[in-house]
Parts: structure tokens; C-alpha cells; sequence
């Protein structure tokens, strides 16, 4: 099986995530950045590593998969909320429904992933009753997000890809 391995990154989480699972899993599998990808429909399978904007995958892989059709996919993504929140379960969501659209969406896995500087910024401006307003729990998540992905969430990618394979 001809396969891909296909990465987003903004501050690095999800390329860590993408080549936790190109060294471990797939070291014969392409590897490569999503600017990189030119013939994506070669591959039998591919594991689109994204990070979470706006409540679904990065406006770059949301193209990317566009382009893709008739393939199975499994997709990995870091976010700054925990992944199992509402907020995680959600994006999984939005992103199974743009793979389906014309593929096959084998799994999903998330991790948490440390939050761009600038964006901590921006909702530092914001006013208090604004839905990402600054907030001490929201400090604390975001303090808790810089520690990852670690090696527990690597571990845990590989041990999702590799039980996806073994069941197709």
C-alpha cells in the first residue's frame, strides 16, 4: 500500500506529531509538508497531521483535502483545548465530515499542542465577555498545552495508527 504521510504546522506541534509517526510507524512512507504535496491522489493512504483553527482542520489541509478523493485517511491533529473536550469532539466532527465527503475517513486522533504566542495575545485584547476572553482556567489550559505534544501523546499516535492498520 502506497502511502503519505501529510503535515500542517504553525509553531511545530503537529510536525513533531507527523514525524513521531514517520519514524516509528511508516519509515518507508513519503513524508511531507502540505506546501510540498503536489500529486496527493498516488496514495492509497494518507495520514493528514493538521493543527485545529477555527474548530476544524487548518485552512491549508481543509484544501488539501479538496483535492483528495476516493482514498482512506486517517487524520491527526493538535489543538490547544484537551482532547476530550467538547471542543476536540467537535473538530474531529467537522473534519470526518470534509474527509467523507469523497474518501474514506479511517480515525481520528488529537492531542493538545502548545497555542501560538500571537493568538494568546489577541485574546488578551479581547473583552471579558467575549467566548475566548482570557480567564484563569483558560491561563491554566494554555500553560498545560505548552507541555505537549509530549511523549505520551507521540506514543499514543502511533499505538492509533498502528492499531488502524492492522484492522484494514
Amino acid at each position: 500500500m502506497k502511502s503519505i504521510i501529510v503535515y500542517s504546522s504553525l509553531t511545530g506541534n503537529t510536525k513533531k506529531l507527523a514525524e513521531s509517526i514517520r519514524n516509528d510507524v511508516y519509515n518507508d512512507t513519503v513524508f511531507a509538508s502540505v506546501d510540498e504535496v503536489t500529486e496527493i491522489n498516488n496514495y492509497d493512504l494518507i495520514i493528514l497531521c493538521y493543527w485545529v483553527d477555527k474548530g476544524t482542520c487548518d485552512g491549508k489541509t481543509l484544501k488539501l483535502i479538496e483535492k483528495i478523493e476516493n482514498k482512506k485517511i486517517i487524520a491527526m491533529g493538535t489543538l490547544g483545548a484537551y482532547p476530550d473536550s467538547d471542543h476536540a469532539k467537535k473538530c474531529k466532527e467537522n473534519v470526518k465530515v470534509a474527509i467523507n465527503e469523497h474518501n474514506e475517513h479511517l480515525g481520528s486522533f488529537l492531542c493538545q499542542g502548545k497555542i501560538d504566542e500571537r493568538l494568546i495575545e489577541r485574546f488578551k485584547s479581547l473583552p471579558a465577555d467575549h467566548p475566548h476572553a482570557i480567564t484563569e482556567e483558560k491561563i491554566k489550559r494554555y500553560k498545560e498545552a505548552s507541555k505537549h505534544p509530549n511523549e505520551q501523546d507521540f506514543k499514543n499516535a502511533r499505538e492509533f495508527v498502528k492499531n488502524i492498520i492492522e484492522r484494514n
